[in-house]
């Protein structure tokens, strides 16, 4: 199901990259208050949201909402690591509870276009080597303290000198040249030109979340439309209305509980009882239970992806040929059929499908055992051996390992599938794994590569390391012009496509599920479940 977004009424459209980065070639100079402006002030084609696309009243319903009550969340994917740092979130859990507490400067709306949150313009000099951001004035935090400049330096500190996964969208900034402006603005100087900042701070928004200055995530503030309550890792969390949340008339819960649940089966169960009134991440398979029971489905075509994990250096998967061979072992429409009913969109190694500049021009990557066998004979791994390492950290990541290793078999590879917890999975050994899975959100080509693809790359789980890639991002970075850029990046995705670490054979559907009595549940593209979590805009009917 393909999300229909439009804006609220008297919303303007947002960021898009092509449209921004053609702006900033022609000499434009001011990306705020609604719009882009060229150098002689000229309004731009481009236009940008002034509040999140979620926060109508009624997002995807033409019920009126109504305030109160108490909604339960059982969401899969948590583990006894749990945390409520803003910024140092690592499975969807985290990411569920993040969303409520906090809020970014820029984040991606349901079309997984940049949206400004608490940002109200971010302006870049005609290099795109300085930008100034501009902060919504009224914004508090639950302690009732104003958001201001001076929690924004705060923030990116943290990130950067912490070291924590934000940091990779910021790589060059010049961290001593940050400085307030005023009350409500900020200079952020990077040491080149960083013309995809804006893209950046949308993509891992969920990393860069803004605290207060001297932020403890033992007692955790944020801006977000909810406040800290109590929380239990791996079990369970409470978070209660901030009535003085910024987006107006939101949220309409007063409270809001976040249980972690092992398993689909758990889940359904919670749902048919009314435990759960939401519930995440469901497989394909158990669609027509759920609609049976009288409770709804939601089933967003996502741009997330869950990947098989190759580490490129390390035995057998430091030989390209091993790599190529795995990608044509896998039977990419049987693992969308089998694992979703066909609801998963194929694809073809290769991240950010919804990116203007991803590459539809590479030939796709089809299952062509007798290739695989040639490749596998001339790295003398003929008859090979490998352990797998799954757990249930995303919908269908178990089940679809099953898939190849049955589609491994036909080539003469037996793959050992060794299936653990989900603590087990991003405990001590994750990103150390030789073949695994993994889950990851939407993000832009550039941003993603940023996370994931780069020897500084805070979660380079196949530990990719190519100079000439390298050297292509930090060019691609440094790009006003977008038709350049977009050479850059494909030639890239080219590198990705024949020398990655990844098996990307489809971007899987998000299938949520809800009582009908819970109202505001819409698609979003971004592959966080629940419209990003957006507790925030659902209600109790």
């Amino acid at each position: 199901m393909r999300p229909n977004f439009e804006p609220p009424a008297g919303a303007e459209r947002p960021i898009s990259r092509r449209g921004f980065l053609g702006g900033l070639g022609a000499g434009a100079v001011a990306l705020g208050g609604g719009r882009l402006l060229d150098a002689g002030g000229t309004r731009s084609s481009l236009e940008v949201s002034a509040t999140p696309s979620s926060s109508g009243a009624g997002a995807g319903t033409a019920r009126r909402p109504r305030r109160g009550g108490t909604l339960n969340a059982a969401l899969t994917g948590g583990s006894s690591g749990d945390t409520l740092d803003a910024q140092s979130g690592v499975n969807n859990v985290d990411f569920a509870r993040i969303l409520q507490l906090y809020n970014p400067l820029v984040a991606y709306d349901a079309d997984v276009r940049p949206t400004f949150e608490l940002a109200e313009e971010i302006t870049p000099n005609a290099k795109a080597t300085e930008w100034t951001v501009r902060l919504r004035k009224g914004v508090s935090f639950h302690d009732g303290k104003p958001l201001t400049g001076e929690d924004v330096i705060y923030s990116l500190q943290r990130i950067v000198k912490g070291n924590l996964p934000g940091a990779a969208m910021l790589p060059t900034l010049d961290l001593a040249g940050v400085a307030q402006l005023d009350t409500y603005s900020v200079k952020l100087p990077f040491s080149s030109p960083y013309a995809s900042l804006v893209e950046a701070l949308a993509g891992y928004s969920y990393y860069l979340n803004i605290v207060p200055v001297g932020y403890d995530p033992k007692h955790p503030i944020g801006t977000g439309p909810f406040e800290y309550k109590s929380f239990t890792p791996g079990v369970q969390s409470v978070f209660v209305r901030n009535p003085h949340y910024w987006e107006a008339g939101l949220p309409y819960l007063d409270e809001v509980v976040i249980s972690d649940y092992s398993d689909a089966s758990s889940q359904l169960d919670a749902l048919e009882s009314g435990a759960a009134d939401v519930v995440n991440l469901l497989s394909a398979d158990v669609v027509a239970a759920v609609e049976s029971s009288g409770a709804k489905v939601v089933i967003s075509e996502a741009g997330g992806f869950t990947p098989f994990t190759m580490r490129v250096d390390r035995p057998p998967f430091d030989d390209v040929r091993v790599r190529q061979a795995f990608r044509l072992i896998a039977n990419r429409p049987q693992m969308n059929e089998e694992v979703f009913e066909g609801h998963g969109v194929q694809a073809n190694d290769l991240f950010s499908i919804y990116d203007p500049e991803y590459d539809h021009a590479i030939p796709q990557r089809e299952q062509d055992i007798e290739r695989a066998k040639s490749l596998l004979k001339a790295a003398c791994h003929e008859h090979l051996v490998v352990e797998l390492v799954t757990a249930d950290i995303a919908q269908g990541t178990t089940e679809v390992a099953q898939v190849l290793a049955q589609n491994a078999s036909k080539a003469g590879v037996k793959v050992n599938i060794n299936q653990t917890t989900v603590t087990t999975f991003y405990g001590a050994d994750y990103l150390k794994w030789t073949f695994a899975q993994d889950y990851w959100y939407y993000s832009a080509y550039l941003p993603q590569v940023g996370q994931a693809t780069l020897p500084s790359s805070p979660f380079n789980e196949t530990h990719f390391d190519n100079p000439r890639y390298n050297a292509l991002y930090k060019e691609a970075v440094s790009t006003l012009d977008v038709a350049k850029q977009t050479d850059i990046v494909h030639e890239m995705q080219l590198i990705d496509w024949n020398e990655g670490g990844y098996i990307i054979p489809y971007f899987p559907p998000v299938i949520d599920g809800h009582l009908s009595r819970v109202e505001g549940v819409v698609a979003n593209k971004t592959g966080l479940s629940l419209n990003k979590y957006g507790f925030k805009s659902m209600w109790l009917s």
